[in-house]
């Protein structure tokens, strides 16, 4: 995959641009970033907190040939890639379905990816935060967020987590997009994550709150509760929380 990078000092959201660089027929391999985004957001609509100079604010325009039913594991493929960046710098993140990438269960990336149709066909744009410096992560979030600085004392700058974050991306959906790209993803993903298996969560869904331990994943990415009874939910989207001792 051939990447064109435009940077730009202040945006509303990488997301948004890619997006509309998209409809208008940008390839596959286009990167937005941002020293700066007005307009920052995550899932379900959240604000992703964009303080100047203080993250990588990435989006990328993918053009993917896959079975449709799979497009929900480049969520999945990205968390892999972020985690296998951040592990260069020293750190061991932890992968959380289905978004989040973790240290020490404090967020330190959130994954965003949304589709459009295009005059040349559908278009995934995967947006991915990461918090490199201490002021990325606000005060009144110190205690479930951190960043590359907070963990290590270092910070790179936005360019070199861009350049390894890339490389990584560049890799697993090569991966994603060859023979048996779906079941392998899922294998990576499983090895890096401690929510793939026996995992006490509290989960979020739009149909309601479901309760139990993670029981692995669907072909397609989702993820497998199953409940004190033995039932098994099958959860396509959803916000998933760990559960305390206490709270089990």
């Amino acid at each position: 995959m051939n990447l064109t990078i435009l940077r730009h000092a202040i945006i509303d959201s990488t997301n948004a641009a890619a997006m509309e660089h998209a409809r208008r027929g940008a390839g596959e391999g286009l990167v937005v970033i941002a020293r700066r985004q007005t307009a920052g957001r995550g899932r379900h609509g959240r604000k992703w907190v964009s303080e100047p100079d203080a993250g990588l604010y990435f989006s990328i325009v993918l053009r993917p040939k896959v079975d449709p039913a799979t497009l929900p594991l480049i969520t999945l493929m990205s968390g892999v890639a972020v985690h296998d960046a951040l592990s260069e710098y020293g750190l061991r993140p932890d992968v959380k379905w289905v978004n989040d990438v973790l240290i020490n269960d404090r967020k330190i990336s959130g994954i965003l990816a949304e589709t459009t149709e295009t005059p040349d066909g559908l278009a995934v744009i995967v947006g991915i935060g990461i918090n490199i410096k201490r002021t990325a992560v606000p005060v009144d979030l110190s205690e479930t967020a951190t960043s590359i600085e907070g963990e290590t004392g270092k910070a790179p700058t936005a360019d070199d987590v861009c350049e390894v974050l890339t490389r990584y991306l560049t890799y697993f959906y090569g991966i994603l997009t060859s023979d048996d790209g779906a079941a392998a993803i899922l294998h990576e993903w499983r090895t890096r994550s401690s929510y793939y298996s026996g995992r006490s969560v509290r989960v979020a869904t739009p149909e309601g709150l479901v309760i139990g331990i993670t029981d692995g994943l669907e072909p397609n990415g989702a993820l497998r509760v199953k409940s004190a009874s033995g039932d098994v939910a099958i959860i396509q989207a959803g916000t998933v929380e760990r559960l305390r001792a206490s709270e089990q």
